[in-house]
């Protein structure tokens, strides 16, 4: 049993947005995530999914989306990414998959699940780019970094209570947006986060991803069309 990552599958089964008008590289892709996904994971292994995972409006046009991630082999952990407007609640979210039978996902948002070696955290973040409104964007980034602490903290509480049966899990944290400004670096390594993964960058944003190990944690960009349509195994 393993656990996988892959972003921004930006699908469109429900609505009119190809994402091949930004490119080439994205022709034909859900054909080769789902080749690629159906060749790496098993169903009992679990794929998490960080954000901008289809481009409906609305629950009901996200429909086909999800029944084709559902169709994939594995348990799915999902949290919201910039692009994902139909994304209302964890609640309408999971009630949502419960009237679909969409029984192996399961939603992050301040809120920590174990699995395997592993406790998995996160939040969608934020990025400097997103609008120009500076007071806004304090407002965004200080409630994103505290849906972190809430889920780091919620993860912290399943951590103590392994370790009081003698089992160490390390904590991955998922976010939507690179970590990389305000203090989600340090509100990260002040829970000892041994894996941090993130998407949202395309195109010219690559070059801009940081990966690799960075002060105590280990940084993984995990966008589809980054990793060219392949998830990236996060466990041992």
């Amino acid at each position: 049993m393993a656990i996988y990552a892959i972003s921004d599958l930006h699908l469109s089964f429900g609505v009119n947005k190809p994402m091949n008008i930004f490119g080439k590289v994205w022709d034909n892709y859900e054909e080769e995530i789902k080749r690629n996904w159906t060749n790496t994971v098993n169903n009992e292994d679990t794929v998490i999914i960080p954000g901008d995972i289809s481009w409906a409006m609305t629950l009901n046009e996200s429909v086909k989306d999800f029944e084709y991630i559902n169709n994939l082999p594995g348990k799915k952990i999902i949290l919201r990414g910039n692009h994902d407007y139909y994304f209302a609640t964890k609640t309408k979210m999971e009630k949502f998959f419960k009237e679909q039978n969409f029984n192996n996902f399961q939603v992050i948002h301040n809120t920590a699940i174990a699995v395997e070696d592993y406790i998995i955290c996160g939040t969608r973040g934020w990025g400097k780019t997103e609008n120009n409104n500076a007071e806004q964007d304090k407002k965004i980034i200080s409630r994103e970094e505290n849906r972190l602490k809430n889920s780091l903290e919620a993860g912290k509480k399943i951590q103590q209570e392994y370790l009081e049966k003698g089992i160490h899990k390390d904590i991955i944290v998922a976010l939507h947006f690179p970590p990389f400004i305000s203090n989600f670096v340090s509100i990260m390594e002040e829970y000892n986060v041994k894996i941090c993964i993130y998407g949202h960058l395309h195109g010219y944003g690559h070059n801009m991803v940081r990966e690799g190990k960075i002060g105590n944690i280990d940084y993984k960009m995990v966008g589809c069309d980054y990793t060219k349509f392949k998830l990236i195994k996060l466990s041992k």
